[in-house]
């Protein structure tokens, strides 16, 4: 399975919201050395089980990306 995911990087506050077809991922971590990018796959594995296999698939230097869930 695919998701879309929209990071937004420095946030007061870290959440995962959905909307529409899009899942919002407010980091605190910066967009930089991809550590933001870690976050939100730590967090994305709360949301669907530390079990699933969970892999940027594009967009690793933007914030929309592409996630495959497996």
């Amino acid at each position: 399975m695919y998701i879309k995911v929209h990071v937004i990087p420095e946030s007061k506050e870290e959440s995962v919201t959905e909307k529409a077809d899009v899942v919002y991922v407010a980091v605190r971590e910066k967009a930089e050395h991809g550590a933001a990018n870690r976050r939100m796959l730590e967090l994305l594995r709360v949301r669907y089980g530390s079990s699933k296999r969970l892999r940027i698939v594009s967009g690793h230097h933007a914030p929309h990306k592409i996630v495959s869930v497996e």
